[in-house]
């Protein structure tokens, strides 16, 4: 296995191509004599956490798992460090697909740099496989033949989560709503639960991507006396959210409930148990479900020295499943390999059954969990109960209600 580190600061890394050698008809073919994924994450922003060195690391495990090579080639890696900046993205997958010969795009944290790439891998007719984005508008407006979006996405956060929490009495809401392209449709797609499920909202308030201080938001959020007070926004800026409802004591007493549409493991180990405890969230992944994910997760942790998280085991999945249909398809051609994506049901320790639709999306189990109390933890990073698993079909969008103009009505 060849890795090869980029960074933005860094001077720019050239790959040497190789010619596309003349085949025998059947024979398989690798573009430029290697498969070349390359990972953009973001790696100093607020979502290095939940992207960043361990979303490297699921990948080189893929990779190594995978043996290396495919079809007899190397597989080499690359990764690059956006800053959750949407233009440094779409920049670096059109420098990647023109001059360094990527096959494959992964992970693209964040909604609004995914939103960016997609366009591009479409024109460029190359794949793009979003194991870190949430927005919905991935396998809606923004749709196209060549991505698919793996691990989760707005619409099951906000399904499964919202509804479980207006089911238990929690039928009136407030939002604190990052102020980008995420954080609105997460936002969206909660409150049309909210109310389809005869809960209502009361307001919301927007506030900047990274912020931290949310005095004022959580005044408002306070004073609007909605019994949930819904977080959609991800990485740190739920963090400093929870820190200051439990300095503001928003929850004390039972006064009002957080509801966390986007909670990694990462964010609940930074917060601690008696900060977080109680919390309901929607995950793809847990590393304490059963043995197989436990067992992968434990090679994670002797890497990085923390458990991995869904997008990190998302993205592991993602590689292994791209590398399986290059070896399947017989070449590294895009559409070749797209039609074994689709075709190829996904089983691992990440997903059963998992099948990625016509609209790009992967459908596959969700997970409903609380947060432990204190008292409830066992043993490092013992921080989930399950509640209750959402089904594939439940979890996701409806093809019916697909706005993708891929999907056939």
């Amino acid at each position: 296995m060849k890795i090869k580190t980029t960074l933005i600061a860094a001077a720019t890394m050239l790959l040497c191509a190789g010619s596309i050698h003349a085949q025998q008809p059947g024979a398989a073919r690798v573009s430029d004599d290697a498969v070349r994924i390359g990972l953009l994450l973001d790696m100093t922003s607020l979502y290095a956490d939940i992207t960043g060195t361990g979303s490297v690391t699921a990948a080189q495990m893929a990779i190594s798992d995978f043996g290396g090579k495919v079809l007899g080639k190397p597989i080499e890696l690359v990764f690059t460090d956006h800053q959750n900046k949407a233009d440094i993205a779409a920049n670096k997958a059109r420098e990647w697909f023109d001059r360094d010969k990527i096959d494959a795009i992964l992970d693209v944290a964040a909604s609004g740099p995914a939103l960016a790439v997609a366009p591009i891998a479409k024109e460029k007719n190359k794949i793009a496989v979003f194991s870190g984005p949430g927005s919905v508008r991935l396998t809606n407006d923004a749709c196209t033949p060549v991505t698919v979006h793996y691990t989760y996405d707005t619409y099951a956060l906000a399904n499964s989560t919202a509804r479980a929490i207006v089911a238990n009495g929690g039928d009136s809401w407030f939002f604190l709503t990052a102020d980008y392209t995420f954080g609105s449709t997460l936002e969206k797609d909660a409150t049309d639960v909210v109310t389809a499920n005869g809960g209502k909202v009361l307001g919301s308030v927007r506030h900047p991507l990274n912020a931290s201080d949310f005095s004022s938001f959580l005044l408002r959020a306070q004073s609007s006396g909605a019994k949930v007070v819904g977080l959609a926004n991800a990485g740190g800026d739920t963090i400093n959210a929870v820190k200051g409802a439990h300095e503001f004591q928003l929850t004390a007493g039972g006064k009002q409930k957080l509801a966390g549409l986007l909670v990694y493991i990462n964010d609940v180990h930074t917060l601690g148990l008696n900060t977080a405890q109680g919390m309901l969230l929607t995950t793809g992944f847990y590393w304490d479900r059963n043995e197989e994910t436990r067992k992968w997760a434990r090679r994670f942790f002797e890497k990085q020295k923390k458990m991995p998280n869904m997008s990190q085991a998302g993205l592991y999945s993602s590689v292994m499943h791209y590398l399986k249909a290059v070896q399947a398809a017989g070449t590294d051609e895009t559409g070749a390999v797209m039609a074994k994506m689709k075709q190829t049901p996904i089983n691992d320790f990440f997903a059963t059954n998992g099948r990625i639709r016509e609209d790009g999306r992967m459908v596959h189990d969700m997970y409903l969990m609380e947060v432990k109390k204190q008292s409830e933890s066992k043993y490092p990073w013992d921080y989930y109960k399950e509640v209750s698993v959402v089904p594939a079909d439940r979890a996701f969008q409806p093809l019916s209600a697909s706005t993708c103009p891929l999907v056939k009505k």
